[in-house]
């Protein structure tokens, strides 16, 4: 499942990362919006806790001083860790302990590692049942961290230092001032963080996916030979068919649309890389990299003209206001987001993200001032037919639900129109980006799962129901998982709109109600699609299907193959006291790119189970 951006420097060109056990990298965690970023989530390259170890300028940490919420605070290095580990092997060993991190910072070649906690508790709990444990013959060391720096106030000192000629400074900026002088145009830059393959060839880019998503198989077909002994015999077989890999890869499918494709974007608003006080667009950069600059999205390739045009009336509308853009520096401002949905039927929504601080009364006569302004005024030529206003105020828990909408102006709901079918979209529901290439994914999906009158499809994060609504006509009955509420909503509305009697939906985590679903279905002929956030589906979800025998095949359809793989693996691996009930192997594999322009594309694995009793090893 993909869907908009959170990261703001690159919003509308990567999958979503909602519902992930890891949240964005930022200090001050707030959803949908990258202020400022601590200690990612994956593994990478870093400076080690020199940023926090530094004496110097104490106006580096003020972000931790005050009410708001930062993990940095609760903050801990793990020594002496064993080579070779990656960051999905640091997680599942401290889960398997009992320990939820907040966030995980692994460095390349290093053995140590950071993590952040939501609380105190948590992190003395890690700390205590941590340290001094063995893992892979190493003895685990824990001591507490420092926060890390906020890294525009680094990097202005940094250039401040260069300034007055200290030479440490000037070699670590120096290959950025050699830059300086040959500055690309701003609409170049962009493209380059927003769309990184905007230049290069359609044909080469799907190539290049491709390639990606054999790489993914390569190490998929070493896990299975690693994790599960007894299907050795057909692994050696499947490699000899099939080019050293588990099964056959299909040739990707192109989106049929490359430019101009999303329906969803999330642009960030403030002061413009030209200068411009209240732009509203894209971030040039992270700001743990230093940037807040925004640039209009207004040459980017994958933006629809609608919602560019939507960006250029609302940009107008926030200059007539008094109120000024939020600064994820001084946490002061007041504009924060403006999130587009467009659509085929040429329904727009437009949803307003505004830092309150401490205006009360004020509130209702902005939301009427924008009402009127879109409804009557100038920017009613913009097309917003559904407008929806966010109170964002600063983030003071680890908590990720989604924040309240408020109505402002036009209808409840934009709906699109897949595959002769028509959906209704809330502002929180998900809804792949590319809606001609979504077709594409799902008419491969529902090939793939083999379906006919007697099937029960268990349709798992399945959003506003587009997946099991589209095959709904070919089966028995379909039963759809969705942990948003709005978007049970949204499937059930479709469902009702579309005259379909024979699917449910249940509202609630994967983990927490399939596996009570799993034991209820009795058909003879189950098949489960999952779509799920990029982080992959919660190992209890992989346990339970493993456990549930008579589901025979799944289709799995991944927007990150990569942090995928351990569900992969575990829907592989060998039966234990741990994972019940015979494995699944790999069938056949397929890429499909609803994201031309960048490296990200949606992948399509089958998996069918094993049946030991019919020697099928």
């Amino acid at each position: 499942m993909a869907d908009s951006a959170v990261d703001n420097s690159a919003a509308g060109s990567l999958p979503r990362t909602e519902n992930e056990p890891v949240v964005t990298d930022d200090l001050v965690e707030e959803k949908n919006q990258e202020d400022k970023p601590a200690e990612g989530e994956g593994e990478g390259d870093g400076d080690g806790d020199g940023d926090g170890a530094a004496g110097g300028d104490s106006n580096m940490y003020r972000y931790i001083k005050g009410d708001l919420f930062t993990s940095e605070i609760f903050k801990v290095e793990i020594q002496n860790l064993p080579k070779y580990i990656g960051f999905n092997d640091l997680k599942k060993f401290l889960n398997k302990h009992g320990i939820n991190p907040h966030k995980i910072k692994l460095f390349n070649k290093q053995m140590f590692a950071f993590v952040t906690f939501k609380n105190l508790e948590e992190r003395d709990k890690a700390m205590k049942a941590v340290h001094g444990m063995q893992w892979k013959s190493k003895v685990l060391s824990v001591r507490l961290a420092k926060p890390k720096a906020d890294p525009i106030l680094k990097k202005r000192k940094q250039d401040e230092e260069s300034e007055d000629g200290q030479p440490g400074a000037k070699r670590a900026t120096g290959s950025q001032d050699a830059k300086e002088g040959e500055e690309e145009p701003l609409n170049i830059q962009i493209a380059n963080a927003v769309t990184p393959l905007w230049n290069v060839p359609y044909e080469e880019q799907l190539k290049r996916k491709d390639r990606e998503v054999e790489g993914i198989l390569q190490k998929l077909t070493r896990e299975i030979g690693n994790n599960n002994k007894a299907m050795l015999p057909w692994l050696f077989v499947q490699k000899e068919k099939h080019n050293k890999l588990c099964c056959p890869l299909e040739s990707i499918r192109p989106s049929p649309v490359q430019t101009e494709y999303r329906n969803k974007c999330e642009f960030v608003i403030g002061v413009g890389a030209d200068g411009e006080d209240k732009t509203v667009g894209f971030r040039l950069g992270k700001y743990k990299g230093g940037s807040c600059a925004v640039v209009s999205p207004s040459e980017t390739s994958h933006v629809s003209s609608e919602a560019k045009k939507i960006v250029q009336a609302f940009q107008q509308f926030i200059r007539t206001t008094p109120y000024a853009v939020y600064s994820p520096e001084t946490y002061e401002g007041h504009w924060r987001q403006l999130t587009v949905r467009t659509c085929r039927t040429k329904q727009t929504m437009a949803i307003v993200f505004f830092n309150p601080q401490k205006l009360q009364e004020e509130l209702e006569e902005l939301k009427g001032y924008l009402r009127r302004y879109f409804t009557e005024g100038e920017g009613k030529e913009s097309g917003i037919t559904s407008l929806y206003f966010v109170r964002m105020g600063q983030r003071t828990s680890a908590g990720t639900e989604d924040l309240p909408c408020e109505h402002v102006a036009g209808t409840d709901w934009i709906h699109e129109e897949l595959l002769g079918l028509k959906f209704r979209i809330s502002p929180h529901s998900f809804f792949q980006t590319n809606t001609p290439a979504a077709e594409v994914l799902y008419s491969a999906v529902g090939e793939w799962a083999q379906l006919d009158q007697d099937s029960t499809v268990l349709d798992v994060c399945c959003g506003t129901g587009t997946i099991g609504i589209s095959l709904a006509k070919k089966v028995r009955k379909v039963i759809g998982i969705e942990l948003c509420p709005e978007a049970v909503e949204d499937a059930k509305a479709n469902a009702e709109v579309n005259g379909l009697t024979n699917v449910e939906f249940h509202c609630g985590k994967a983990e927490d109600v399939l596996p009570t679903i799993l034991n209820a279905v009795v058909s003879p002929n189950v098949t489960a699609i999952v779509d799920p956030p990029r982080a992959g589906l919660h190992s209890k979800v992989i346990l339970a299907i493993r456990k549930a025998e008579h589901l025979k095949r799944l289709v799995y359809v991944a927007c990150n193959a990569k942090a995928a793989m351990n569900n992969f693996i575990d829907l592989c691996r060998a039966p234990s006291n741990r994972v019940r009930g015979a494995a699944f192997r790999p069938m056949r594999a397929m890429a499909v790119d609803l994201f031309p322009q960048t490296m990200h594309c949606e992948t399509i694995l089958l998996f069918e189970r094993v049946d030991y009793r019919k020697d099928d090893i």
